[in-house]
C-alpha cells in the first residue's frame, strides 16, 4: 500500500473518530438538553419561558461581537501551525473579557428601548451568560477543534449540559415554580462554570497564553468579518424571538421558541459533522476553493441525508412535545411541524458555507448571510404583527431556504472559476 493511501486512511479514521466523539458527546447532550427544556418548561411555564427567551435572543444577536471572531482567527492561522498557539490563544482571552464587558453594558441600557420591560430586566444576566461565558467557551472550543481534540470539547459540553439539567431539576423539586429572573441567574452561573472549565483545560493541554496586542490589531478586521458573519446567522435565528418580545407576545414567544429549540437540538448531528471536518476544510482551502469544494462534496450528501431523516422524525414525533412540556405548549406541535424542514436547509448551507470560509471567500458567505438576515427582518416585521408566531415560522423557513440556495450557487460559481483558472495556468 502506498504512503499516500495509508495517510489518507489515517486521516479519514481521525475524522471519523472526531465526528464520533462530537456525535456521542452531543448525542448524550441532546438527552440532557431535552430533559432540561422539558423540566424548564414545567418549572417556569410557557409565558415565563417566553419572557426569558426574549432576553436571551436579544443578547444572542450581539454576542459574536464580544470577541470579534478571535476563535475563528485561531482556527484559520493555527491549523497545521501549533507553534502559533500561545499568542493567538492569549488574544482570545483578552479580547473576550474587554469587549464582552462593553457589549454587556450597552445591551443592558438598550434593552429597555427594544424589549418589553419583563424581558429587559433580565438582559444583564443573559448578556453575561451569552456574551462573556458562552462566547468565550465557544471560542476556546476552537482551540481543541484546531488540534482535533474533539473528545475534550464533547466532554466539556456534556458536563455543562448535565449541570444545567441538574440545576433545573433541583429547582423544580425544591421550589416547584420559578420566575424567568430566577432561571436567568442560575443559567448565567452554569455558563460561567462551563467557560472556566474550557479555559482551564486548554491551558492544561496546550500551555499558557501569550498576549500580543500588535497581533490583535493585525487580525482585528478579519476577525470582525467572522463576527459579522456569525451575527448575521444570529439575526435570522433570534430576531424573531426578540420581535415577539418587543410586541409583548410572551406566550406566543414561549410556544414558538420551544419548537425552534427542538429544531436546534435536532440539527446537532449536522453541526457535529461540520465541526469535525472544518480543520480539513481549511487545509484544502489553502490550496484553492476547488480543492475545498471537492472535499466538501463527500459531506454534502451525508448532511442532506441527516437533515431529511431529521425532518421526517420531527414531523412524526411532534405530538410528543406538548405531552412532555405541558399543556401551555400545545401549539408548539404545530410550530414544530412547520419548522421541520429547516434541518435540510441547514445541512446544505452549513457545508457549503464551510467551503467558502475555508478558501478565503468569507466575504461571499457573509454577503449571502447578510441578505438572508435582511430578508428575515423584513418578513418578521411584516408577518409577526399580523400572524403571531406563525409569521415568525414562515419567515424562518423562507430565510434558511434562501441561504441554502445562495451558498450552493456561490460554491458552484467560484469553484468552477478556480478550475478554469488552473486549466489556463497549466
Amino acid at each position: 500500500m502506498k504512503i499516500d493511501e495509508i495517510t489518507a486512511r489515517l486521516r479519514a479514521s481521525t475524522l471519523a473518530r472526531n465526528a464520533g466523539w462530537l456525535l456521542m458527546g452531543q448525542g448524550i447532550g441532546i438527552v440532557f438538553q431535552a430533559l432540561n427544556f422539558v423540566l424548564l418548561a414545567r418549572l417556569v411555564g410557557s409565558r415565563e419561558y417566553g419572557v426569558y427567551v426574549g432576553a436571551f435572543a436579544f443578547t444572542s444577536l450581539f454576542a459574536p461581537y464580544s470577541s470579534i471572531g478571535m476563535g475563528s482567527v485561531f482556527l484559520r492561522y493555527v491549523s497545521g501551525r501549533p507553534s502559533e498557539y500561545a499568542r493567538y490563544f492569549g488574544n482570545i482571552l483578552v479580547v473576550s473579557f474587554v469587549l464582552s464587558s462593553m457589549v454587556t453594558a450597552a445591551l443592558t441600557v438598550a434593552a429597555y428601548h427594544f424589549l418589553n420591560p419583563e424581558s429587559a430586566r433580565l438582559v444583564v444576566y443573559a448578556a453575561i451568560g451569552n456574551c462573556l461565558f458562552a462566547q468565550l467557551a465557544l471560542d476556546v472550543g476552537r482551540v481543541f477543534q484546531t488540534f482535533e481534540k474533539m473528545r475534550v470539547t464533547a466532554t466539556t459540553n456534556l458536563v455543562v449540559n448535565g449541570l444545567r439539567t441538574l440545576a433545573v431539576a433541583a429547582m423544580l423539586l425544591s421550589i416547584h415554580h420559578a420566575s424567568a429572573l430566577q432561571w436567568s441567574i442560575v443559567s448565567m452561573l452554569v455558563s460561567g462554570i462551563g467557560a472556566v472549565s474550557v479555559v482551564s483545560l486548554a491551558i492544561k493541554n496546550f500551555g499558557m497564553p501569550k498576549v500580543e496586542f500588535s497581533l490583535i490589531r493585525q487580525r482585528a478586521v478579519e476577525g470582525f468579518g467572522f463576527s459579522f458573519a456569525q451575527s448575521t446567522s444570529s439575526v435570522y435565528n433570534d430576531v424573531d424571538k426578540s420581535m415577539l418580545s418587543h410586541y409583548g407576545m410572551n406566550q406566543a414567544n414561549g410556544v414558538y421558541s420551544m419548537a425552534y429549540r427542538v429544531i436546534d437540538m435536532a440539527s446537532i448531528p449536522i453541526y457535529a459533522l461540520r465541526d469535525a471536518s472544518l480543520p480539513r476544510f481549511f487545509e484544502h482551502g489553502r490550496k484553492s476553493v476547488a480543492h475545498s469544494a471537492d472535499y466538501g462534496k463527500r459531506f454534502l450528501l451525508r448532511s442532506i441525508g441527516l437533515g431529511a431523516v431529521t425532518c421526517v422524525a420531527l414531523f412524526l414525533l411532534a405530538p410528543l412535545l406538548p405531552m412532555l412540556a405541558g399543556k401551555g405548549f400545545a401549539q408548539s406541535m404545530l410550530a414544530l411541524r412547520w419548522l421541520a424542514i429547516i434541518p435540510v436547509f441547514r445541512a446544505i448551507h452549513q457545508m457549503q458555507g464551510s467551503v467558502l470560509t475555508s478558501s478565503g471567500h468569507q466575504p461571499l458567505r457573509t454577503t449571502a448571510q447578510l441578505i438572508a438576515a435582511g430578508v428575515n427582518v423584513v418578513l418578521n416585521f411584516l408577518l409577526i404583527p399580523r400572524f403571531n408566531w406563525w409569521g415568525a415560522a414562515w419567515a424562518s423557513i423562507a430565510t434558511d431556504g434562501l441561504l441554502a440556495i445562495s451558498t450552493f450557487a456561490l460554491v458552484s460559481i467560484v469553484s468552477e472559476r478556480s478550475r478554469q483558472k488552473q486549466l489556463t495556468n497549466a
